[in-house]
């Protein structure tokens, strides 16, 4: 479990296929300054195991599913990305309860500075649109945002709004993001129980 606070920004140093997968290498002194084999590590928002490590960085094998459904799918040598390790039980949970099980990708639609802060839109899928809603938590290529606003329900096409402080702007990638840009997205763990929950019951209604 981790809860989106960007510890540090990576860099990809090495990839390696494997039919559907992929052996992804990250430079990232913080994320393996204590880790051990098999510790979890989000890489932008992808929750990833350690199976090799040095001094400076580390190696994660990450699945044909995973490469499907994140970013990772064109990842190469070169690439920042967002690390954080997994959160210990019993610190302070700083963002949101982020499992690192991303929903899908969005694209950025739209960018517009403000004096103190920057707005960036996202594209949404039609089948996560009713997981996120205006200020609820949603996390961008790992990092716990709020959500500032929505797309009115009765649009065809979906989108959500965030709002970046400086702080978020320059200790994560998300501050690099240009129009087009994709992104992985992860809902709100709870959002998506309550959904199974109420598609459940309205089945079993439905078959009384």
């Amino acid at each position: 479990m981790f809860t989106g606070i960007i510890e540090e920004i990576g860099t990809v140093i090495a990839t390696e296929r494997h039919g559907t997968s992929l052996r992804l290498t990250v430079e990232g002194p913080l994320a393996v300054s204590d880790a051990q084999h098999g510790d979890s590590i989000s890489v932008s928002g992808v929750c990833l195991t350690v199976v090799e490590q040095g001094d400076d960085w580390f190696t994660a094998d990450v699945m044909g599913q995973t490469l499907e459904m994140s970013t990772l799918d064109t990842v190469d040598v070169g690439r920042r990305v967002n690390l954080e390790r997994a959160a210990h039980v019993g610190d302070r949970l700083g963002g949101h309860i982020v499992q690192g099980h991303v929903d899908g990708t969005s694209r950025v639609e739209q960018i517009r500075d403000d004096v103190n802060w920057r707005v960036l839109r996202f594209s949404l899928p039609a089948g996560l649109a009713r997981l996120v809603v205006d200020k609820g938590s949603i996390a961008v290529d790992g990092t716990s945002l709020t959500v500032s606003t929505v797309a009115p329900a009765e649009l065809p096409d979906q989108w959500f709004e965030v709002s970046l402080i400086p702080e978020t702007l320059e200790a994560t990638t998300l501050g690099h993001l240009a129009v087009g840009d994709r992104v992985n997205i992860e809902t709100d763990i709870i959002a998506r129980h309550v959904e199974r929950m109420l598609a459940r019951d309205a089945a079993e209604g439905s078959s009384r």
